[in-house]
């Protein structure tokens, strides 16, 4: 009879998704993440995201394209400004090389000058 009563007395085993429960009573069983603070993202359908992602990607490229044009004119304008700077060097620099070689033409014309019989320096 000590048969019977241990088999009514025992409590049934809870089911679960496994086929056993924990024996622990404050132990709280899992269920499906509740997603009500999540991102928007993961509330978004798929094809969505995809959608948008693409006319971002678009609007990037198109700003990326523009920010290049912007820079090369700017590299171009530089480099006309370079070239001018070295061209107005050159001149300078050929202007003072004509004035060395004017001044010495004139003291070697002085100085033949001077050789001469006509004119005594």
């Amino acid at each position: 009879m000590t048969d019977q009563q241990t088999e009514s007395n025992a409590i049934p085993l809870a089911s679960s998704s496994n086929g056993r429960a924990s024996g622990k009573p404050w132990k709280v069983l899992k269920k499906a993440t509740v997603r009500s603070q999540c991102s928007k993202a993961h509330k978004t359908k798929w094809e969505e995201r995809m959608e948008k992602n693409k006319r971002e990607k678009a609007i990037k490229k198109l700003e990326n394209e523009l920010k290049e044009e912007r820079r090369a004119e700017l590299q171009r304008r530089r480099e006309i400004t370079t070239e001018r700077k070295k061209a107005a060097e050159e001149r300078r620099r050929l202007e003072e090389e004509k004035a060395k070689m004017s001044a010495r033409k004139a003291a070697r014309l002085r100085r033949k000058a001077g050789r001469s019989k006509k004119v005594k320096g």
